[in-house]
């Protein structure tokens, strides 16, 4: 039979322990210890610190910042757990020096970043720059969308706020009303328990809202008419993404192709990229004229994908005179390798109502049209009167029609002919003339032709390996979920500090001194 030796878990060792031994050359740690204590200039938060005199001393940033940034590559973001760790974890210890800083005093340093994150942000961008790690031959703009740390029921305009306020406290008044009708006869104690409970968690919360209600107001829409607030973090916002939607943030990141390192990186409180494009140029050009290099796009090609496209979007690189690659939304409609991606997609449509035991919505197709479109028919022989004739929708001339209420509110194929028969109320089409003169000349037009040749469609291909990288990384690798402080500015720090760990990785695999 055989003989193993024995042994146990449950003993203990004195283990003489060389802090200066632990960070072993070739590792992560060691690169984020050097480039702190040697490259990055930490002057910055002096002035911080008014203890030169009076006070007592205060810890050090380069200390401070190398357990944060270490934490932070390993998707740790809890001021509680980087405590922890400084108490039993060799390598936190280390950067730590055995010093054991309290968790407040690590989530203050951590809160109070963006002062100096910008500043962090370009050193880390200029030592790359330095060893040749940015190939400044075509950057690559996206969004990452992320959970914030708000809860998404408490989002809503100040009417919707007053409404849920006026909800609880009728909720409130009905439980105190059962409660005086129950004293004679009695209730049982676990049931009046559980009201008085409930009752609490109601006049907290219509608090949160009155007090909410009294120091804020609605957030105005493009349009002008109210848009939806969250109490908790007002500066984030509803956002769709391929899991459902969230409260959250829009995580934007700038990527270079040759080591996908990002040059420059903002998150933002709206799920809608139109409007995000010329400040991400900007924040492009002030990075690296931080760096010395105000004229980057000289020579430097800028994707995007249709999130950012827009006429006045595509008229601002024209002028700047930027070699820009924006595709638009019939960008692969028209790539002939997806010549057969709508009829897939339309068998996809028929097959998944086919399933759920329903039909599909009726289409234009499904609507006749006189020779002078002064009326349309609809499927279910109800006439729908012209609303619009010569109008410009998406460049293309159309004329528009719109069913009466007298014919679509009793129709019995509302279900077949509108996609929420329950809100909309009535149907309406448009029957497209073509092309118009104005889209031919318009900026749109001249990006369709220049990322339908050849060589624009070979530039535009090299985006996804460019940028989604970044964000699978961040993520995934590194652990970003979702963001744990709240409002626009600490986000946005928080968001630069991932972006940071994430070129100091690049740096740390590709840089010459720290390979």
């Amino acid at each position: 039979m055989a003989k193993y030796k024995p042994y146990s878990s449950a003993q203990g060792a004195f283990i003489p322990v060389h802090f200066d031994q632990q960070i072993q050359p070739g590792t992560f740690e060691f690169t984020l210890s050097q480039l702190i204590d040697n490259e990055l200039d930490l002057s910055v938060f002096d002035s911080r610190f008014k203890n030169d005199e009076t006070g007592a001393p205060a810890y050090a940033p380069s200390l401070l910042l190398k357990l944060v940034l270490f934490a932070y590559s390993r998707g740790i973001t809890s001021s509680r757990k980087i405590a922890c760790a400084c108490r039993e974890n060799v390598v936190f210890m280390a950067l730590s020096a055995n010093t054991r800083p309290h968790f407040t005093t690590i989530a203050d340093f951590i809160s109070s970043l963006n002062r100096e994150m910008a500043d962090l942000f370009r050193d880390v961008l200029l030592i790359c720059d330095d060893m040749g790690l940015i190939g400044k031959e075509m950057f690559a703009i996206d969004g990452c969308k992320l959970p914030s740390n708000a809860s998404r029921e408490w989002s809503g305009t100040k009417a919707d706020f007053e409404r849920k306020a006026l909800k609880m406290e009728r909720a409130v008044e009905r439980i105190i009303s059962r409660h005086q009708r129950s004293d004679a006869t009695g209730i049982e104690q676990e049931i009046k328990g559980r009201d008085e409970k409930y009752m609490r968690t109601l006049k907290k919360n219509i608090k949160k809202i009155r007090e909410w209600q009294a120091g804020n107001d609605d957030r105005l829409g493009k349009s002008g008419k109210p848009i939806k607030s969250n109490i908790t973090d007002n500066d984030s916002a509803k956002m769709k993404t391929s899991k459902g939607v969230i409260q959250g943030y829009n995580g934007l990141a700038t990527a270079d192709s040759k080591h996908q390192i990002i040059v420059h990186a903002e998150a933002v409180g709206q799920g809608s990229e139109h409007d995000l494009l010329e400040p991400m140029i900007a924040g492009i050009e002030d990075n690296f004229t931080a760096i010395d290099d105000p004229e980057v796009f000289a020579r430097a090609k800028l994707t995007a994908d249709s999130g950012f496209h827009k006429e006045d979007n595509m008229r601002m690189l024209a002028e700047k005179e930027i070699d820009a690659y924006v595709a638009d939304n019939q960008f692969r409609k028209r790539n002939p390798l997806f010549a057969d991606y709508g009829r897939r997609k339309e068998r996809h449509r028929r097959e998944r109502a086919a399933f759920e035991g329903r039909s599909g919505l009726f289409k234009v197709d499904d609507f006749t049209f006189p020779a002078d479109l002064s009326y349309c028919i609809c499927p279910a022989g109800k006439r729908l009167y012209r609303s619009g004739s010569n109008v410009t929708v998406r460049n293309h001339k159309a004329t528009k029609f719109k069913g009466p209420k007298s014919a679509c509110l009793p129709c019995k194929l509302r279900s077949k002919c509108l996609h929420k028969p329950e809100v909309t109320e009535v149907r309406q089409t448009a029957f497209f003339l073509g092309r118009s003169a104005k889209g031919k000349s318009t900026f749109t037009e001249k990006m369709k032709r220049k990322i339908d040749s050849e060589a624009g469609r070979l530039i535009y291909s090299k985006r996804l390996g460019t940028v989604e990288p970044v964000f699978a990384n961040i993520c995934n690798s590194i652990g970003l979920k979702g963001f744990s402080l709240r409002g626009k500015v600490k986000v946005n720090s928080q968001w630069l500090m991932f972006c940071l760990v994430h070129n100091l990785k690049k740096l740390h695999r590709f840089g010459v001194s720290y390979a």
